[in-house]
């Protein structure tokens, strides 16, 4: 299926600027997520009109800054199905530069590729959330956080084959996945039959009421780091979480992380949480920036700029980190 170029959207509000950033674009509307496609940047949100799963825009970051993205053309993603589901995550694949799309609290990720065919490459997952649900690894797989919760929709959140022990011993969710984009499978690829990458099977019905509420990954080095709706950072290895960081107190829903190379971690909060963070190798938490206008999508460039989109100003701004 094949999206449509439309040329239309409405006018960014003026807001004021928090200390260190720049704006990059306005007139964006509700910008949800970022990607960066070597210099340009990919930004993924509803639209203005409603009419439509998704609207993507690409900023060239090496033309005059900051840019209005008003009348410029975008790919427009129509409703795939009768469910009106829109796209709320965004990630690039490194090797093909084709974007994968999810849907914002629905059960399905699609690929896009660079001619603008759209095709479902995963299904049976319960509930992406938004924020960094889904990412790439330094490998090139897939994760993806699956906010399943057998409390809240038994008769639809099922555990998958062969683990459903998860019910038994109050497994609240959620499930992460790690996948290889391996062409020789058959397409959607089908989570809801897949073992999860965490959590594996355990013992003792308490033990799935201990594990913390999972809402956001990031791949950082060669493991991944995952952040707790309570605001703790864990590292993720081997099937074991290792604390990293706790944040200030606060909701952390929609959050997005990234990894820097030097090991650091930079997240935003959220609309609970509207700040930048930036948590070192050994933990410790600084605060880059804030409050912003419901920060979304964040990206790291080699530019050493961080780009984060704020969402309820309808416009990208960018801060110089260090270790960027």
């Amino acid at each position: 299926m094949a999206a449509a170029l439309v040329f239309s959207a409405g006018p960014a509000r003026e807001a004021s600027m928090p200390a260190g950033l720049e704006v990059v674009a306005t007139g964006v509307p509700r910008p949800l997520q970022l990607a960066l496609d070597r210099r340009t940047l990919v930004v993924l949100g509803p639209g203005a009109r409603g009419d439509s799963a998704g609207e993507i825009y690409r900023v060239d970051l090496d033309g005059a800054l900051p840019v209005d993205v008003t009348h410029r053309p975008r790919v427009r993603v129509p409703f795939l199905d009768r469910r009106l589901a829109t796209l709320g995550s965004l990630a690039l694949e490194p090797r093909t530069r084709d974007l994968f799309v999810g849907e914002e609290n629905g059960s399905r990720v699609y690929r896009l590729d660079s001619d603008e065919r759209l095709t479902l490459y995963v299904d049976g997952l319960r509930r992406l959330a938004g924020g960094s649900a889904i990412v790439f690894d330094g490998a090139g797989r897939l994760v993806l956080v699956d906010h399943v919760d057998p409390n809240i929709s038994p008769e639809q959140d099922r555990p998958p084959s062969g683990l459903e022990q998860f019910r038994d011993e109050d497994y609240r969710g959620p499930l992460v996945f790690r996948i290889a984009l391996d062409p020789t499978l058959a397409l959607p690829r089908r989570l809801d039959r897949t073992p999860p990458l965490f959590p594996r099977a355990w013992g003792g019905r308490a033990g799935g009421a201990m594990l913390p509420r999972l809402v956001s990954v990031a791949p950082v080095g060669d493991g991944l780091i995952v952040l707790s709706s309570g605001g703790t950072l864990y590292r993720l290895v081997n099937d074991a979480l290792t604390p990293l960081a706790t944040l200030p107190r606060g909701q952390y829903l929609r959050a997005n992380l990234v990894g820097a190379p030097d090991g650091s971690v930079l997240m935003n909060g959220g609309f609970g949480v509207p700040m930048l963070f930036r948590i070192s190798p050994d933990g410790a938490v600084t605060t880059l920036a804030g409050p912003l206008g419901d920060p979304q999508g964040i990206v790291l460039g080699g530019d050493g700029y961080l780009y984060v989109s704020e969402s309820s100003l309808h416009r990208i701004v960018r801060l110089r980190v260090e270790g960027g």
